[in-house]
């Protein structure tokens, strides 16, 4: 019985399939998470409203899924019909039932051993289009897998992993293409995206996130200094189907912390930059930190909001920077409208009308040390952001915590860490967290809800007036969406670095969350 319904269920997700349109369209579907950010628009909102801030105080664990790894879990998982898919650090993709955990199917990458990594091994999900889960590996592979039976279709190489390239974003499907992007950028690689078919597995078109010869942009890198300037991917982008353009943020400059080498505004570094999705031609560009020299990567997944700015309607993409400023863009043609810090910053006195950054003599990194707000880890980092139609607040995981930059040796070497310097802590300071509710036209802090230690885990808002986060102390919480109240909380004794997602199905609505080695789904108390 058991092996029956576990093929039915299956089965029942091969039935239905996954075209394009759906995803399009998948405000009609609220019970599915079909993306990364649930949908193509980077908010990580969810309509469904079945768990609200009347009730959520009986959210209670469904169930429990437990990695069986040692990695980082990073996950963001996908659901489909009643049918859940989730990566676990480095090299696992599973197949999930939604009411109870059990196991459909898994696929394991046999991988190297022999990998150029700097920060873990970790993996944060899977894409699908039609009958087939795609997979970007640690090995800077995508790996296409039949979506009932984790059988593989195909696997292509984005890139050589010797030379320190890597792949650790969960790709985006968009019409009959597969887009994700090449980490590695403490290795000096030469960042780029990639989209290749879905069907076959043959690359459609490459950009590279640094320009090269030919290029107008390519005199912002001085000399040579271009060909391992690094500027990786390792966040999922998003989409906008009325330009079909898809907009990605890009990583750091390389090396990281010595600029010298490789003076100029280091284009298309620290920035976001919209393609076209048909041909991987560059629609516009916005670089949030020209020249960075502390590690600020702008890998923060991009916030489409339609919405109204000075009393007009506009489209806007916004961003709370991991260089401590919040930015409202146009995002037809990336035209700064508005920026504001929303963390502690020392570096620059503001931002030009352009949005430039004003920065300040003396805060570069030094050989003796300089201490600098916000630290590397930023005023946020990678976990991502949520935007609720419902409440018109943008919600950012806040890190206040300073650091001392050191300036180093920059000698690149093929497959050898790039960094050109470092940071230290600063003595005596007592770094903390927030969830930050800013008004996206103004970036004007509406509420915070502080924690102990410096926040680093995703959001997720729904129509049920919630927002669901955690800490890296190990709680999972509810806070009331408008007010920053706290409403419900789970204390898991493990800590937390992902991004929490919401799904129905059978009436009944679930909140996940990957927490330590273990993935924690919840429902409702009967």
């Amino acid at each position: 019985m058991k092996i029956a319904a576990i093929l039915s269920l299956a089965g029942a997700l091969s039935a239905q399939n996954v075209p394009f349109q759906r995803i399009l369209d998948s405000q009609k579907e609220p019970q599915n998470w079909f993306t990364y950010s649930g949908n193509y628009n980077g908010q990580r909102h969810s309509s469904l409203d079945l768990i609200h801030a009347g009730n959520v105080k009986r959210l209670k664990v469904a169930w429990v899924h437990h990695s069986g790894t040692t990695e980082s879990h990073e996950t963001t998982p996908l659901v489909v019909d009643g049918v859940m898919f989730l990566t676990e650090g480095p090299n696992v993709v599973k197949s999930l039932d939604t009411r109870t955990g059990s196991l459909l199917w898994r696929y394991e990458r046999t991988i190297p051993k022999d990998l150029r990594l700097c920060c873990g091994r970790p993996n944060r999900g899977v894409a699908i289009l039609n009958d087939t889960v795609y997979y970007g590996s640690i090995d800077a592979h995508l790996i296409a897998l039949d979506a009932r039976t984790g059988r593989v279709k195909w696997d292509v190489e984005m890139a050589d992993y010797k030379t320190g390239y890597s792949s650790t974003v969960a790709p985006l499907a968009v019409k009959d293409k597969i887009i994700l992007g090449a980490a590695g950028g403490e290795f000096g690689i030469r960042g780029f995206i990639d989209a290749y078919d879905a069907k076959t597995g043959a690359r459609a078109w490459r950009f590279y996130t640094i320009p090269g010869p030919g290029d107008p942009d390519f005199g912002t890198w001085e000399g040579d200094s271009w060909k391992v300037g690094s500027a990786a991917i390792w966040t999922t982008g998003s989409y906008d189907p009325e330009t079909n353009t898809t907009i990605w943020g890009t990583g750091n400059p390389g090396p990281d912390w010595n600029g010298d080498v490789r003076k100029g505004d280091n284009l298309y570094s620290c920035a976001f930059v919209a393609v076209d999705v048909d041909t991987g031609v560059k629609r516009w560009h916005y670089q949030f930190t020209p020249h960075d020299t502390h590690d600020w990567d702008a890998t923060q997944v991009p916030v489409l909001i339609d919405g109204r700015f000075r009393g007009a309607p506009r489209k806007m993409v916004a961003t709370a920077n991991r260089n401590a400023f919040f930015y409202v863009l146009d995002r037809a043609n990336g035209k700064f409208l508005t920026g504001k810090p929303f963390v502690k910053q020392t570096w620059a006195r503001g931002l030009d009308d352009s949005g430039r950054p004003q920065v300040l003599p003396g805060t570069d990194p030094t050989e003796a040390g300089n201490a600098v707000w916000p630290s590397l880890a930023g005023g946020t980092n990678w976990a991502s952001p949520s935007y609720s139609p419902a409440t018109n607040l943008f919600y950012v995981p806040a890190r206040e915590q300073g650091a001392f930059y050191y300036k180093g040796e920059a000698d690149y070497k093929p497959g050898v860490i790039f960094n050109g310097g470092g940071q230290r802590v600063v003595p005596d300071e007592q770094p903390y967290g927030a969830i930050r509710a800013l008004d996206p036209e103004t970036g004007n802090l509406k509420w915070e809800f502080r924690t102990h230690t410096p926040a680093n885990v995703g959001l997720l808002s729904t129509k049920g007036n919630l927002v669901f986060t955690g800490s890296t102390q190990g709680d999972f919480f509810a806070l009331n969406a408008t007010t920053g109240e706290l409403l419900w909380r789970f204390r898991s004794n493990g800590g937390m670095n992902s991004n929490p997602m919401t799904y129905s199905v059978d009436g009944k609505q679930y909140v996940a969350m990957a927490i330590a080695r273990a993935l924690y789904v919840f429902d409702l108390m009967e």
